[in-house]
């Protein structure tokens, strides 16, 4: 009888197993649905494993764990005990996503996910019997584990495959992520900081990244993340991640980072027992090397024409000294050297500060503040006066011995002011090198930002130094004549001009109304210093009215200016990007500032060009132009996405560049004529 009940079980089993191989029944909660199903309807002869799944739905606002799911939260828990012919079962994790629960990073998945489970059999081509446990955790504003158990059963046979549970299947594990190789990226690099408060990834891509990248770390459930910041390269195909690292093991023997880059993904070892010693060296590289490009990056902004005229100052200086001592001329470059560094350094500490409170951080962004722009206009006028000698900054006749008898200290506060100065007007400016080392230093750690706007600081005091070096050159200029007055009047409009343009830029920033009250305020000051200083009133003021001007842009309210724009120029809108591409148009963005120096010659050489502009103006090219000569958060937080800290940014989208073509600081025809090729052709 026991007999007949089995041979009935089983041509029962048979019968029904095309129903019941692909897919158990369902477990249903108001959370979830969850199956378990199978690619193959019945075990062949020679199979030694089965390809089945996990398949969970979940309901709105409800999610469930990856791995390694962060600070909370724990990965799906399956146990195959009571199963038959199951010697083990292996699940794999699609690429999660990043949540917020409870104000902490999570890594997980939302709405549906479906786990690749490899399972291997004790029994080659034998019926297997899947009797699953699950513990899956699911969170909303609460966390529920959900228990369920699921059976599916799948006979010896030769039942083919269930397309549509494979299809399910093979989908999932493409979702898994892979090698650098398989995925077209390479030479990934990781490193802990010493104090284990950061955890950095570099990586490289035959492919540029796109604008959603995410990045997944997994060193235990003992470590904790914060949210990644990204520096990438000019053309998105190397990018550095920088992770917080909250909480960390007391050892970190392995770890596994899993980067996800819109369909493509890949996971790789980033942590080995030997790797923490090995990790520092690779910092240690990747840093300095950044800062070398730093000093380059540096030594060319001299020649930029924001730092141009403040280097005449210095020559003036040179001149005036050349009946100095040998020792006196080398402090005077060594205290100009000084003042740059200074400023590099205040400048790092005010920016890492504004970040560490959640602000905002930018290369150039103090020339979009009034009061800067002020004090910068009535500065930078009062030395054009001075170098056109309308007025002289006399001592008192005691001070002035004392100088002279201490000749090696007189005068060091101004060679400091000099090199201080001419720091400051470099940043507007961009140079080659410049946009990868800030965006490298704005994105690391406090030591890497620190020693990268060092090694900024000492490209530009090169020029000082090299005179420190050698101070005999100065001896070599022709002594003071006629022509020296020349010298310092060409010195003195070139300081005009810029303060004239600087003045520009203040009336798009605080509006014409200002500028030119601030303007005649400095001219007043400056003919009031022409009057003779018999009286304290005259004496005085001057610098009231100086005071005035610097204050002009808080006492006087006045419109901004907009930007001139072409009739050809869109205004920027990030979110019609993607919908122009969509219809098969190309989007060129030019992201500029009445301030940006270097925006304005690639404006000139380059995008106002009949070639060039040509080709921006054709049809189905969109030209879009953002303006961040005044603060804007969306123009800030687009640049931050893109891995820039500074402008000039151009990048170009189009239907094979969705992601976009980012191009380099300074434009070439050919660079941008080549890029709206690269985006218009199909793939």
């Amino acid at each position: 009888m026991k007999t007949l009940a089995s041979l009935f079980l089983a041509w029962l089993l048979v019968a029904l197993s095309p129903a019941m191989a692909a897919s158990s029944l369902a477990y249903q909660s108001e959370r979830i649905t969850a199956r378990l199903i199978t690619a193959e309807n019945a075990i062949t002869p020679n199979a030694g494993t089965i390809s089945a799944a996990l398949q969970i739905e979940l309901a709105d606002g409800w999610k469930t764990y990856w791995e390694a799911p962060g600070s909370v939260g724990y990965a799906p828990e399956l146990n195959w005990d009571g199963s038959a012919n199951v010697a083990q079962g292996t699940i794999l994790y699609p690429a999660p996503t990043r949540f917020v629960a409870f104000d902490i990073e999570n890594y997980g998945y939302e709405k549906q996910v479906t786990f690749p489970i490899q399972l291997e059999l004790d029994q080659t081509g034998g019926t297997t019997v899947m009797n699953m446990s699950a513990n899956v955790l699911v969170c909303e504003e609460l966390c529920i584990p959900e228990f369920f158990e699921l059976s599916l059963t799948v006979l010896a046979g030769e039942g083919g495959i269930d397309t549509a549970s494979a299809n399910t299947i093979a989908n999932a594990a493409a979702k898994v992520p892979t090698t650098l190789d398989a995925a077209g990226m390479s030479n990934a690099r990781y490193w802990i900081s010493p104090d284990k408060a950061e955890l950095q990834v570099a990586l490289d891509s035959g492919a540029p990244f796109g604008q959603n990248l995410q990045i997944f770390p997994n060193m235990g459930s003992d470590a904790s993340f914060g949210a990644p910041s990204f520096a990438f390269s000019g053309d998105r195909t190397s990018v550095v991640a920088s992770l917080p690292l909250l909480t960390a093991p007391p050892t970190i023997k392995s770890a596994k980072i899993t980067v996800r880059d819109g369909e493509r993904a890949v996971t790789f070892d980033a942590v080995t027992p030997n790797a923490v010693a090995l990790s520092a060296d690779s910092e240690a590289t990747s840093l300095w090397w950044i800062a070398v490009i730093a000093l380059i990056g540096g030594l060319i902004l001299n020649i930029m024409p924001c730092v141009l005229p403040v280097l005449t100052i210095k020559f003036a200086s040179a001149l005036k000294s050349h009946d100095q001592s040998l020792g006196r001329i080398r402090a005077g470059f060594l205290v100009s050297a000084l003042g740059v560094l200074a400023f590099m350094w205040a400048l790092v500490a005010i920016l890492l500060a504004i970040r560490a409170g959640g602000g905002q951080i930018g290369w150039g962004v103090q020339f979009q503040n009034p009061i800067f722009l002020g004090v910068m206009i009535t500065l930078i006028a009062a030395f054009a006066a001075n170098m056109a000698g309308l007025f002289e900054i006399t001592l008192p006749q005691r001070l002035n011995s004392k100088m002279v008898q201490a000749e090696s200290g007189g005068g060091l506060w101004g060679d400091f002011a000099t090199g201080a100065l001419a720091a400051v007007l470099a940043t507007p400016c961009s140079a080659p090198f410049l946009g990868t080392a800030v965006t490298f230093a704005l994105a690391g750690s406090g030591f890497e930002a620190f020693v990268i706007f060092t090694a900024l600081g000492l490209g530009l005091a090169l020029p000082y130094l090299a005179i420190a070096l050698r101070p005999s050159w100065v001896k070599a200029l022709p002594k003071p004549g006629v022509w020296m007055v020349r010298v310092k009047w060409v010195m003195a409009a070139l300081l005009a001009l810029t303060a004239l343009w600087l003045a520009s830029v203040l009336a798009l920033v605080a509006g014409w109304v200002v500028t030119f009250v601030l303007l005649g305020l400095i001219v007043l000051s400056i003919a009031a210093m022409l009057l003779p200083k018999r009286q304290p009133l005259t004496r005085a003021l001057p610098v009231v009215l100086m005071i005035a001007a610097v204050l002009t842009p808080v006492l006087i309210a006045s419109a901004p200016q907009a930007l001139e724009r072409s009739a050809n120029w869109q205004s920027f809108d990030q979110a019609a990007i993607e919908s122009h591409v969509a219809n098969g148009e190309i989007v060129f963005v030019d992201i500029t500032a009445s301030w940006c120096l270097t925006c304005k010659a690639n404006k000139a050489r380059v995008l106002d060009r009949d070639q060039v502009a040509t080709a921006l103006s054709a049809d189905g090219v969109i030209s879009m132009q953002g303006d961040w000569t005044q603060p804007d958060p969306l123009i800030l937080a687009y640049l931050k996405a893109n891995g820039r800290f500074g402008i000039p940014f151009n990048i170009v989208y189009g239907p094979n560049a969705p992601e976009g073509i980012a191009l380099p600081e300074f434009l070439t025809n050919d660079a941008v004529l080549e890029a709206l090729e690269m985006a218009a052709a199909k793939s």
